[in-house]
């Protein structure tokens, strides 16, 4: 395809031909292109969306070049340190953090939405017991449309936050269930009297016949886990949520399709490639070997955890998950060889050169997986772990998009293919 280059004409002046620029709070400028095609002729190709601003937003903001994740303008590191996952879910969806009497009420409403009709626990059985537990949520979820349809407007307020409310509060009983299944142990129900990460951890490792007892060390580092993941700005998953959004799709569908996307290893499943990594690796000896075959362009091998889409930096979640991982295995009495691999991996990483130029730093799955096997967890949950916490994210990325005049989204394309023909032998 030929080439020809444009000039266009970019000023904040309203003029003929010039396109308005706009000004976030924080961030980049972006250029207005709403009217490029209609003004034009011209469409913008921008295959990945790499410097396309696709919706505006006040829920995160990230910065890669410098290493910042903000929640609603609170740094990550300082949610990880003072809240909890419950705080920070309030906080995405509604936009500052919950007063004592707002908390109450919301954990109430989570306590009250948290129990799964019992005939989803049946939708379970239809699958095979080896079934991925993502493959599993990704049907059960879209699911919970057929019990959730007829009694919510999503043109209303307050249906909005209920149902968001709901895909928050159900979605630790949904992964769990996913699990136990797969184990053939019976499904426990949610507890009350629990936080919401020790409420997962008892659903998902304690059994009907007797007390489960949670390690505190371990609920904290799970909530930690979740505060971690519960948003990252306009990823793949959220994207994709916020695109079935536009159509007025149901949110539980909306949701499902969410988890579908989180379930590539290019996104959610990064941390279960890391650990597979970690294991192959096998010894520190053998990280020098890793390491050319990292630099080596004609092997196929990729470094798994090493750089970022958008962080240019150190991932800010990386170094809390790290301190998380080695808090647990010491609490634990746990010498993971993967994780002296891991540790040993990053410091000649971080001094080689080739990683240097190239900013490749950890990022926030190079020691989620170590932490969730210590904890317990098979890999193949490690994503559905994480889904549990973005559900916070999704579901306030709905809600923003559900209160604007955004309409149906509908990308362009280049068109690569025939030319008008005819059938033949039509006269």
């Amino acid at each position: 395809m030929a080439t020809k280059y444009v000039n266009a004409v970019i000023s904040e002046e309203q003029g003929d031909g010039s396109l308005p620029v706009l000004e976030g709070t924080l961030g980049p400028s972006a250029v207005d292109i709403q009217t490029l095609y209609a003004r034009h002729n011209l469409l913008a190709f921008d295959p990945g969306f790499r410097s396309t601003a696709a919706c505006k937003s006040a829920i995160t903001f990230v910065d890669g070049d410098k290493g910042i994740l903000l929640y609603r303008g609170y740094p990550i590191e300082d949610l990880a340190e003072h809240s909890d996952f419950v705080e920070v879910a309030y906080l995405l969806m509604n936009g500052e953090l919950p007063t004592p009497i707002q908390r109450k009420q919301f954990d109430h409403s989570l306590g009250t939405h948290n129990m799964l009709h019992e005939q989803v626990l049946s939708f379970y059985r239809g699958f095979r017991r080896d079934a991925h537990p993502m493959a599993v949520m990704v049907g059960v979820v879209g699911a919970l449309s057929a019990f959730y349809h007829d009694v919510m407007n999503i043109r209303d307020a307050n249906d909005r936050h209920l149902a968001a409310t709901r895909l928050v509060a159900k979605m630790p009983m949904l992964a769990a269930a996913s699990y136990t299944y797969s184990i053939g142990r019976p499904q426990r129900y949610p507890n009350n009297r629990l936080d919401y990460a020790s409420n997962f951890l008892q659903m998902m490792f304690g059994t009907p016949a007797q007390e489960y007892i949670v390690d505190p060390v371990l609920a904290r580092a799970l909530d930690v886990i979740f505060i971690l993941h519960a948003d990252h700005e306009q990823n793949a998953s959220t994207s994709t949520v916020r695109l079935a959004a536009s159509s007025g799709a149901n949110p539980f569908a909306c949701i499902a399709a969410g988890i579908a996307s989180l379930w590539g290893p290019a996104h959610g499943g990064a941390n279960e490639a890391v650990l597979k990594m970690l294991m192959e690796i096998g010894s520190v000896e053998n990280i020098p070997k890793t390491i050319a075959r990292a630099k080596d362009k004609n092997d196929s091998f990729r470094l798994m955890g090493f750089g970022h889409r958008i962080y240019k930096n150190f991932d800010p979640r990386s170094l809390v998950i790290q301190a998380q991982a080695k808090k647990v295995l010491v609490h634990l009495g746990k010498d993971d060889p993967l994780l002296e691999i891991a540790m040993s991996l990053e410091e000649i990483a971080l001094k080689d050169e080739y990683f240097i130029e190239r900013k490749l730093y950890p990022n926030v799955d190079f020691y989620s997986g170590i932490l969730l096997r210590a904890m317990g967890f098979p890999m193949n949950m490690f994503t559905a772990v994480f889904a549990v916490a973005r559900t916070a994210g999704w579901t306030s990325h709905w809600l923003e998009l559900q209160g604007e005049s955004h309409g149906i989204d509908r990308p362009r394309q280049i068109y690569m293919g025939q030319t008008l023909r005819h059938y033949p032998g039509k006269k």
